[in-house]
């Protein structure tokens, strides 16, 4: 598999003898944390002169917000178009995916194909590897693109060629190319495994045919985890291609691209910005646990009561299906030195002066946009991969602190108000800042001309273009 995967990747991926533009399928799983990285690797690909195509599904497409600028927009059915089938079960919701899906994707291809746009490679998610089995079908190339980090995939590829067993065995884990992990550490499908046991199940799928695939991404950057993507090309050939983030807070070579372009959630950008600016730099402590999970009341009880007790700001982003788990009047109670939003522009708020902590569930895109924006972070991971990312923040990047939970699984207010307090005051909090400085620097030189994410793109469009 190496040896083929790297002859491909020298050039085989078709001739475009005729001098048109390739044309490139970009497919992710549809959900926003999904869309966003592999939208970004689209606009980068057009901007190398790459015509590309976003698939996205009939009824995610009617519940969102969607400018994609110069990526066309291509939809196809995932058997839930009106959002009234009932699945059942995420298992069911994912077969039925797959079965309809396939068809759909087939169709859309062949119609591609008559219109005189043939699809010259499918980049597609790594969740939906049925998709490469519809790509090869038209002998169209195809590229899987891991949305979740190096160490993250290789510790899922562990688990899929038994070499990790699950449950585990042990307290704490040995991998190659990996830092030791303790069971905690490990994403939640495997350390809880009668949690949700189909979603392992699932996940563990996106290696059912990798090894048919033309080429591997992953959004992650060299320096990153270089440990951990030397240890993959021992396996296959990964290649770096991170972080997706708008080019406007990393490279600044596109400088159209300031935002992802797709929203589930209307945002509140004017007054973020605006209660930002009134505040002194670094004084501010911003809160925000992702687009999934639920906290619960108990949880946000003690974060709201760590809030209340810490001498900062704070900007703290609250779902509306999580408002009613907020105690009766906090924002008006703590108005003076909080504002509590039902979503925001995580990027525009992460880079302005006055953010000097970011309290975060760890998801991926998350963790990526901390570290290139050189924002310390307080982890509180909840689920899936965020355990693992959790584990760079502390103890491999050193940019930040992981606020460890009670013996009922809780981060309670005093722990919370602890890790606020040392990053926002303390002489660790120092050093984490200029670790996190540094890092920022490196993450975002990998995207500039001639940077390690920059080259492995070039080599990709070089080839797709041939």
């Amino acid at each position: 598999m190496q040896k083929r995967l790297q002859n491909r990747q020298m050039g085989e991926i078709g001739d475009k003898g005729s001098g048109k533009a390739a044309h490139v399928l970009v497919f992710p799983y549809p959900s926003q944390g999904h869309i966003n990285p592999m939208l970004q690797f689209a606009k980068r690909l057009f901007h190398k002169g790459v015509e590309v195509s976003l698939v996205t599904t009939i009824f995610l497409n009617k519940s969102m917000v969607a400018q994609t600028g110069p990526i066309s927009l291509e939809l196809i059915s995932d058997g839930n178009d009106y959002g009234d089938e009932k699945a059942g079960s995420i298992e069911a919701y994912l077969q039925r995916f797959k079965k309809i899906g396939s068809r759909s994707l087939t169709d859309l291809i062949q119609k591609l194909s008559n219109s005189g746009r043939p699809v010259d490679c499918l980049v597609y998610d790594s969740f939906l590897p049925w998709a490469l089995d519809v790509a090869k079908q038209f002998e169209v190339p195809g590229a899987s693109f891991f949305t979740q980090s190096c160490a993250v995939e290789a510790i899922y590829y562990n688990v899929y060629t038994g070499r990790l067993a699950v449950p585990v065995p042990v307290q704490t884990v040995s991998l190659p190319g990996l830092p030791e992990l303790q069971e905690s550490e490990l994403p939640s499908f495997i350390s809880k495994p009668d949690y949700q046991p189909g979603i392992l199940e699932f996940v563990m799928e996106q290696f059912i045919n990798i090894e048919k695939a033309d080429w591997v991404f992953c959004n992650t950057v060299d320096h990153l985890e270089d440990k951990e993507v030397s240890w993959w090309n021992t396996i296959m050939p990964v290649k770096a291609i991170g972080p997706t983030i708008p080019s406007w807070y990393v490279d600044k070579r596109m400088k159209e691209d300031q935002d992802y372009g797709v929203s589930l959630w209307k945002k509140d950008s004017a007054i973020c910005k605006e209660w930002l600016d009134s505040k002194d730099d670094g004084s501010v402590i911003y809160l925000s646990f992702g687009s999934v999970a639920n906290l619960g009341p108990t949880k946000m009880e003690e974060i709201t009561c760590a809030l209340r007790e810490s001498d900062h700001y704070f900007l703290w982003v609250v779902r509306e299906s999580e408002e009613s788990n907020l105690p009766e009047n906090f924002a008006e109670e703590t108005k003076v030195k909080g504002l509590v939003v039902r979503w925001c522009p995580q990027l525009e708020v992460l880079s302005h002066r006055a953010v000097g902590c970011f309290v975060t569930h760890c998801g991926w895109n998350s963790t990526l946009e901390g570290l290139t924006l050189g924002v310390p972070m307080v982890a509180c991971p909840q689920w899936s991969d965020q355990p693992t990312n959790a584990k760079y923040i502390e103890e491999v990047w050193g940019v930040g602190i992981r606020a460890r939970v009670d013996d009922k699984g809780i981060i309670s207010r005093e722990e919370l108000k602890n890790c606020l307090k040392e990053i926002m005051e303390g002489e660790r909090g120092e050093v984490i800042k200029r670790k996190a400085c540094k890092w920022g620097k490196l993450v975002a030189e990998s995207l500039e001309e001639g940077g390690s994410s920059d080259k492995n793109i070039e080599e990709f469009v070089a080839a797709v273009c041939r």
